[in-house]
């Protein structure tokens, strides 16, 4: 059985499609696509796809990732262009590799976010930034099929910063743009939190709701502060599995006794 690790992107009006909707709509695709699927077992067998940590409905990402288990040996990258084009624009396939590696999931710990914020000035953004960064706890309410849950927002975030200005907005509307690192925690610090606890601290409240777009998700380097590849391990394994029999072919052929 050949396990295949793909990133895709929800991007434009797709962004607002559920994850329930995206399942549907790549379960058409692998059927279009003719792709020789592994499935479970029981009275209602499934397709083997597992989804790892999907973005909030609403929120774009340029990082969501799958895994799917084939009957049959595929080209991870002939695979991609087929399921691609069997996709709605704006939910795109853009990487493919084969897993040669165990713990997808496990390697995705942390988030880079981009927060639009239409409407408000980038000194005032800064400056709700400042005070977020200084705050030792930033409790936030998120209403649960419980009820309302208060927690602490603060440890979760690894990085927020101003992030310049959109180049494609008019330069009369205030615009500003915050880049956000947060670690998966229990419970989870969403985008929103965050903004929810800009206004705890600092009063910010955009007119019109953030435009938030996932720019990457992986496994989160406490030395550097980055968000690094989760599908870099699985290449760097193929690509050490096709150097072996490169350099055993090339390898001196020992002499025997004269």
């Amino acid at each position: 059985m050949q396990r295949i690790r793909l990133r895709y992107t929800k991007r434009g009006r797709l962004r607002f499609t559920s994850h329930r909707d995206f399942q549907r709509a790549f379960e058409r695709a692998l059927r279009r696509a003719e792709v020789p699927m592994a499935y479970s077992a029981g009275f209602t067998p499934h397709p083997k796809v597992s989804y790892a940590n999907a973005a909030p409905t609403g929120t774009g990402s340029e990082a969501e990732y799958l895994e799917i288990a084939l009957t049959e040996p595929r080209d991870p990258h002939k695979l991609r262009v087929l399921l691609d084009e069997s996709l709605p624009a704006g939910l795109d396939i853009v990487d493919a590799v084969e897993a040669r590696t165990s713990g997808l999931a496990d390697r995705l710990t942390a988030s880079v976010w981009e927060l639009r914020l239409d409407g408000v000035a980038p000194a005032d953004a800064e400056r709700a930034v400042e005070a977020f960064a200084k705050a030792d706890s930033v409790e936030v309410q998120r209403m649960t099929k419980n009820g309302v849950r208060t927690f602490d927002a603060r440890p979760a975030v690894a990085s927020l910063e101003t992030h310049g200005s959109p180049a494609d907005r008019p330069t009369d509307q205030p615009c500003a743009i915050l880049r956000l690192v947060v670690r998966h925690v229990t419970p989870a610090v969403r985008p929103d939190d965050v903004l929810s606890g800009l206004r705890a601290v600092a009063d910010l409240a955009p007119p019109v709701p953030a435009a938030v777009t996932r720019l990457a998700q992986g496994l989160f380097d406490e030395e550097t502060g980055t968000v690094t590849d989760p599908l870099a391990p699985d290449r760097e394994a193929a690509e050490a599995l096709t150097a072996t029999p490169a350099a055993a072919a090339t390898a001196p052929t020992p002499e025997g006794p004269a």
